[in-house]
C-alpha cells in the first residue's frame, strides 16, 4: 500500500544522537583517537583560559569543529556552521546536543583566536602522534623530508614597493646587495614572499609547509611552514630533524634533488643522518656520492619517498591547504600543523583494524 505523504512533524523524538551514527561510521573512529589527544591537552586548556568571566566555547569543541572543517573541506567557518547545525552526525561528532544552538560564525571565529595565539596544534599533533608510537607505528629510523608550497591569501597587485626599504649596502643578497624582497613586500600579508619552485611556474605570493613523514606507514611526524626562500626547505628540515626524540642510532632520511646541497649534506651528516637525497644531475655536482648511494637502501628510499606527495594532495585537495584563508606566517603554520593532525587520524584509522559488528 502506498505511504501518505505527510508533513505534520513529530511533537517528540526519543531517539538520541548516539543512536543516529552508525557503529561503523569512520568519524567514530576518528573522534575516539581525537578525544584521548585532547584528553592530554587538558592542563595546556586551563593555562589558556582564565577563571573568572562568562564561560567561553569549550576548546575541546572548537577543535572538533575544525577537524569537521578540514575532514570535509568545508570552505568557510560560515558554512561550518551552517553544516553543524544542519548535519546530527557533526553535532554528535562535536558534542553538541539536538537541542543546543549553533554558534554564530563570528563567535566562532572569536573563540577561535585564544587557540591560535597558543601552540595548541602542534601540541595536538604531538598527541596523536604519542597513540600511533604505542601502537608501534612510527619508524624512528627512517625518514622522508619534503616541502610544498601554499598559496597566500593576497592578490600580486597587493605587491607594491614599501615604505621604508633599506639603504644601499644593507640588503639581504651577498655583500648587501639589494633583492626584490628588500624593496617589495606585500601590503596584503607582508610575511608573504613571490616565489616559484620550478622554472616553468608562474611566481606567486606563497609560504613554503614541510613536511617530515615516516617510511613506515607514511604518519606525519612534524609540520611547519617558513617563508618562501630558496634556503627554507633545507632549513626546515635541519629544524625538525634536530627537534626529534633522543636516538643512539643513525637514521636515514629521504629527500628530493632540491636538498642535493653540500652544506645541508654535511650538516645531515654531523646529526648522526645519512642523507638518501635525490643526486642532482645538472651543472653543479652533487655532495651525494657513491659511499651511499652504493647501498641498496638508498634505491628503497628513493621509491618509498615519492608517497610523501599523496600527504600533500590530501593536504591540498580535502584539507584546504592548497591557498590558505589565514594571514602570517605564524597562523598559516598553525592550520597546516592542524591539518596535518587530521591527515594523521584519517590515516591511523586505515590501520586499523576496524570493530567487529555482530
Amino acid at each position: 500500500m502506498r505511504g501518505n505523504d505527510q508533513h505534520q512533524t513529530d511533537l517528540f523524538s526519543y531517539s538520541s544522537l548516539e543512536e543516529r551514527v552508525s557503529a561503523d561510521h569512520p568519524l567514530r573512529r576518528i573522534r575516539q583517537i581525537a578525544d584521548a589527544a585532547l584528553a592530554r591537552l587538558n592542563g595546556r586548556f586551563d593555562d589558556l583560559y582564565g577563571d573568572t568571566g562568562r564561560p567561553s566555547i569549550a576548546p575541546e569543541k572548537l577543535l572538533r569543529a575544525l577537524l569537521l572543517q578540514v575532514l570535509y573541506s568545508i570552505r568557510s567557518e560560515r558554512a561550518l556552521m551552517d553544516q553543524i547545525d544542519l548535519h546530527l552526525g557533526y553535532r554528535w561528532f562535536v558534542g553538541l546536543s539536538l537541542n543546543e544552538a549553533v554558534w554564530e560564525a563570528s563567535t566562532f571565529s572569536k573563540n577561535r583566536e585564544r587557540l591560535l595565539d597558543g601552540e595548541i596544534a602542534q601540541e595536538f599533533l604531538e598527541a596523536v602522534l604519542d597513540q600511533a608510537r604505542r601502537k608501534h607505528w612510527l619508524s624512528d629510523e627512517r625518514f622522508v623530508v619534503d616541502g610544498t608550497l601554499i598559496e597566500a591569501w593576497a592578490s600580486k597587485k597587493s605587491y607594491q614597493p614599501k615604505d621604508d626599504p633599506p639603504a644601499p649596502g644593507q640588503g639581504s643578497g651577498r655583500d648587501g646587495t639589494l633583492q626584490k624582497r628588500d624593496l617589495y613586500e606585500s601590503k596584503t600579508d607582508p610575511e608573504a614572499r613571490l616565489y616559484k619552485k620550478s622554472g616553468s611556474a608562474s611566481s606567486m605570493l606563497s609560504y613554503l609547509g614541510h613536511v617530515l613523514t615516516d617510511r613506515r606507514h607514511g604518519l606525519v611526524t612534524a609540520a611547519c611552514v617558513t617563508e618562501a626562500t630558496t634556503k627554507g626547505e633545507r632549513e626546515a628540515a635541519v629544524a625538525m630533524l634536530e627537534a626529534l626524540p633522543v636516538r643512539k642510532r643513525r637514521i636515514q632520511v629521504a629527500a628530493d634533488k632540491a636538498y642535493d646541497e653540500t652544506v645541508f649534506v654535511q650538516r645531515l651528516r654531523q646529526m648522526n643522518v645519512i642523507p638518501h637525497v635525490t643526486q642532482y644531475t645538472g651543472q653543479r655536482r652533487s655532495a651525494i656520492d657513491g659511499r651511499t648511494s652504493r647501498h641498496a637502501s638508498y634505491q628503497q628510499s628513493q621509491v618509498q619517498r615519492r608517497h610523501i606527495e599523496r600527504i600533500f594532495g590530501w593536504l591540498k585537495q580535502v584539507g584546504g591547504q592548497r591557498r590558505t584563508r589565514f594571514r602570517g606566517k605564524r597562523r598559516v603554520g598553525w592550520m597546516f600543523q592542524f591539518a596535518a593532525a587530521a591527515y594523521n587520524l584519517v590515516r591511523m584509522i586505515h590501520l586499523d583494524p576496524p570493530p567487529v559488528i555482530s
